[in-house]
């Protein structure tokens, strides 16, 4: 049974987002809101973790996972980027977009695309997702909490309680956060290549 949290969307109480926090620590899957929509979280070694969001979502081998992180500085830390992509993806921080980029030694083979060996990154402009982000001290393994067959993904925070309860270890509600998931960029070729138009302007990367 997943634990439920009723969080303040721009105050979130310091005391719920500790309790997800060491719970993520812990080897919890989680669903959080994002500024784009909700999605699964879990820490980032927990194989578990993503054995478990494979399952729920019915992903294969060739997922891009996305690595959310707090801020520029940690995100550094697991993608390689030159001076060109550095400009374009601080221009475009935080935000709802999500890059794919060759990943660093830092990130576990197990998220890496099998052969371009690239994952995705992303820093979300969200109060209550930064909030936990900050707690963590790392970054979350993340996928959009889309569903089965469903083409847009859950909004309310009671309604992911309801139905993924059994599956879940804890739900963070800080109210309805949108139904478009991120636009996704991949420089991983060095250009910037749209692979999927949502949330984010993709005029920039035009």
């Amino acid at each position: 049974m997943a634990k439920y949290f009723d969080v303040h969307p721009d105050n979130p109480q310091p005391r719920s987002i500790t309790q997800v926090a060491d719970s993520v620590r812990s080897g919890a899957l989680i669903a959080y809101p994002t500024d784009s929509c909700y999605a699964l979280g879990c820490r980032l070694g927990s194989r578990d973790g993503i054995d478990r969001i494979r399952s729920i979502r019915q992903l294969d081998s060739r997922h891009h996972f996305t690595l959310v992180c707090q801020d520029f500085a940690q995100l550094g830390q697991f993608v390689q980027i030159d001076n060109d992509v550095f400009r374009a993806i601080k221009a475009s921080t935080p935000g709802s977009y999500t890059f794919i980029l060759p990943a660093t030694r830092e990130v576990p083979r197990m998220l890496q695309h099998p052969k371009k060996k690239t994952v995705g990154v992303r820093i979300p402009d969200h109060v209550v997702a930064q909030s936990l982000l900050t707690e963590l001290g790392e970054p979350l393994l993340s996928s959009t909490l889309l569903l089965p067959g469903e083409e847009e993904p859950m909004t309310q925070g009671w309604e992911i309680k309801d139905r993924l309860d059994h599956v879940l270890d804890a739900v963070i509600d800080s109210g309805d956060c949108g139904t478009e998931p991120t636009t996704v960029v991949d420089f991983s070729g060095g250009e910037a290549e749209i692979v999927r138009r949502g949330a984010g302007d993709t005029a920039r990367f035009e």
